[in-house]
């Protein structure tokens, strides 16, 4: 079968392509082509392999739930469910003690303004310029790209201002603002860093104004940043808390969490998922918490983070194209002054090393927690080389 072929007729239409390539294995940081082909995988497949590719914990948790219970409904209660709610409770900021199960990032973020609806009574959020919060109706919505909104309005009503300026924030908040919605990092935009004045003055002007604060985690959550969440870094307390891609350690999974406030004027039936919750996602999300801790993998995003910066800094030195290099942990951006899709192209081809864009000009790096030294080092030479192959 010619695999590529086939998903470009049927699957096609919606995805930019890069090149022909069909990956059919995946170990730790690393993914195998149909021919046996190895590459780098800096993207972590867009983020979720936080624990690289078929961490054995998981693998074996999925296994053995597979054997024992696939499907368990929310109207009757899971040992597992029971399990791995407690354990992500436990990492999370102590205020944040509820939770609703869903599948993804964008189904985390739907049922986050739903309940922001719910609870305030009002009809209007706020987000920040070059944000992005998922594709479904009410998570486009708050998303900032105009190529992504149009063809699909009217969208729920939104008011986009610039990300880190506050004083902007203090005249968009009023008393029809439901919530205000915003990444501590933005990563599809470029890894834009919030500013901790911009973050707590969010905090403080929902509570002074009766909205509530969403922090999108989907990217940031789990150790990508050097801390569980990238909320500690600005020492704020959000309302509700949105995760995905490391969640689940590779498996589809999403949730957000919330408040004892919010928990009180939740009614039967205002929100609901058949799929969410399943057992053997639940099993994935456990073995997933356990590896976390087990390993040590926050503490080490922060230090092989800093390693990565570093050795991107040094390997860059006096490169012409490169206007800036950034990041918090292990969420890292190269800025360039030229257009990255060539770039990329050049890394997974020529160099066997997959990354991603952040915009029209950054090159986004996004390791498996897992990553070593070595690899990491294997990946900046690459990474110098095809930028420095941009003057050739």
């Amino acid at each position: 079968m010619k695999y590529a072929e086939v998903e470009e007729r049927i699957l096609g239409g919606t995805t930019a392509r890069r090149g022909d390539v069909v990956i059919t294995r995946g170990e730790g940081s690393w993914v195998f082509d149909e021919h046996g082909k190895k590459y780098l995988d800096l993207g972590s497949a867009q983020g979720v392999a936080m624990l690289g590719h078929c961490h054995p914990r998981v693998v074996e948790a999925i296994s053995r739930q597979a054997e024992t219970l696939t499907l368990c409904p929310n109207y009757l209660y899971n040992d597992v469910r029971a399990e791995f709610a407690q354990a992500l409770v436990d990492v999370l900021p102590k205020h944040l003690a509820h939770l609703f199960l869903a599948n993804s990032g964008a189904e985390a973020v739907d049922g986050a303004l739903k309940f922001a609806r719910l609870f305030t009574r009002r009809p209007a959020f706020v987000a920040t310029t070059k944000g992005f919060h998922g594709r479904t109706i009410g998570a486009l919505s708050v998303t900032w790209e105009p190529k992504y909104r149009e063809g699909f309005l009217p969208l729920l009503e939104t008011r986009h201002v610039q990300f880190n300026d506050a004083a902007a924030l203090d005249k968009a908040i009023t008393d029809q603002t439901a919530a205000v919605i915003l990444e501590v990092v933005q990563g599809e935009s470029g890894v834009n860093v919030g500013t901790p004045d911009f973050l707590q003055s969010a905090q403080r002007l929902c509570r002074e104004r009766g909205a509530l604060l969403i922090v999108d985690e989907i990217q940031t959550g789990f150790g990508r940043t050097g801390k569980w969440f990238a909320v500690e870094h600005a020492g704020i307390a959000p309302d509700i808390m949105c995760l995905a891609k490391g969640l689940g350690g590779g498996f589809p999974m999403g949730a957000f969490a919330y408040t004892k406030a919010i928990r009180d004027v939740l009614t039967q039936g205002a929100h609901g998922s058949t799929f969410g919750g399943s057992p053997i996602a639940c099993a994935a999300g456990l073995a997933a918490i356990q590896a976390y801790k087990d390993e040590g993998l926050i503490k080490r995003s922060a230090v092989l983070g800093a390693h990565m910066r570093n050795t991107l800094r040094s390997a860059l030195e006096g490169v012409a194209a490169v206007r800036d290099i950034r990041g918090l942990g292990l969420m890292i951006a190269v800025e360039l002054r030229t257009k990255v899709a060539p770039v990329l192209k050049s890394l997974m081809l020529n160099h066997g090393v997959i990354a991603l864009p952040a915009g029209p000009t950054v090159l986004r790096l996004l390791p498996p927690l897992v990553i070593t030294e070595a690899e990491i080092d294997f990946g900046v030479q690459a990474i110098a080389k095809a930028i420095k192959e941009l003057k050739a």
